[in-house]
């Protein structure tokens, strides 16, 4: 009783904390910067109480259940509120002020809200493992999973906030020049249009009344790679310690079933990813395209599954209700 209470305590303070902290950040941009300074530190103490309350959470749960609290939908969602806090808290303690919280608060506060409302409140409540799940392999195979959606989440947010900045940019630049619409153009003419515009954009983005916005597009570009390559080496490592798991619990590596099937999926777009960022004639724009698709194929991995509640991984779905 003392635990499910301090449970309950807890989960109300991480989202009420978190829900507080998305207010300042909109509240940052429409005042003067003195006053921005002071809410953004306020921000990042609330993103600090945040995560220690979460963390607090997941450890009262996992002496209540007696079990690593990874077992089912809902604890997965406030495991993955967790990464994301703490996505945020190294790289504050890294650089300092960086502006992540604008990315990770949302997500962190989105995550927490569904896994805290009424359509998993049936999971809510610690029960016995399932079969599958009593094994040394559940710590280490679902949280290198889940950590690794969590920062492959933030930056394909990243790279999907870099191409909102750029193409806003140069559908203006375009717009000024509307009259070529009208026109008609060999593939030549095209071609030499394109590259021309690269150029002249290149030069829009360094006159000095884009500087800060040409820097802001390449910070999140090498943001965007850096978490993503961490949330790559994490999801790796979950595919190897799960295909371990999967031989002694059922007798086979792989089993084409549809949850390793679309992390198998997820794998492969970010490392068609990381393999663009090779070639830097691919960088900014063409592999944060790569990683915008990647955000839309890890929901359907981790979120969109288990809404089916097929296949050997349907011990997370809805349907059940206990794990």
């Amino acid at each position: 009783m003392i635990f499910s209470t301090l449970e309950h305590i807890l989960t109300h303070i991480s989202f009420s904390v978190v829900s507080i902290v998305i207010t300042i950040h909109f509240l940052t941009l429409f005042l003067l910067v003195d006053e921005v300074v002071g809410l953004y530190d306020s921000s990042e103490k609330g993103m600090i109480v945040t995560f220690f309350s979460i963390t607090g959470l997941l450890v009262t749960r996992w002496i209540y259940s007696g079990h690593f609290p990874l077992s089912d939908l809902y604890e997965s969602l406030i495991f993955l509120s967790w990464g994301f806090s703490l996505i945020h808290m190294v790289s504050h303690f890294k650089k300092g002020k960086n502006g992540l919280s604008a990315i990770t608060a949302p997500s962190a506060i989105f995550t927490q809200g569904f896994a805290t409302s009424g359509l998993l409140t049936k999971m809510h409540q610690s029960a016995i493992l399932v079969p599958a799940l009593q094994s040394q392999w559940l710590m280490m195979h679902v949280s290198m999973m889940v950590l690794g959606y969590a920062a492959l989440l933030c930056g394909s947010l990243l790279s999907l906030a870099l191409l909102v900045i750029t193409f806003r940019k140069t559908i203006k630049i375009i717009g000024k020049n509307n009259n070529l619409l009208n026109q008609s153009f060999s593939f030549g003419e095209i071609q030499y249009m394109n590259e021309r515009s690269n150029v002249l954009l290149n030069t829009y983005f360094l006159s000095s009344k884009n500087y800060y916005r040409y820097r802001l597009t390449q910070q999140l570009d090498r943001w965007s790679y850096r978490i993503i390559s961490l949330g790559f080496l994490f999801l790796t490592i979950g595919i190897l310690s799960g295909a371990v798991w999967a031989n002694e619990a059922w007798g086979s590596y792989w089993n084409w079933d549809p949850k390793e099937t679309w992390a198998f999926i997820t794998w492969t777009v970010f490392a068609i990813y990381l393999h663009t960022r090779t070639n830097t004639n691919f960088e900014g724009v063409n592999s944060a395209l790569v990683a915008s698709m990647g955000f839309i194929i890890i929901w359907i991995c981790y979120f969109g599954v288990n809404l089916l509640g097929i296949g050997l991984h349907s011990y997370g779905s809805f349907t059940l209700t206990s794990n």
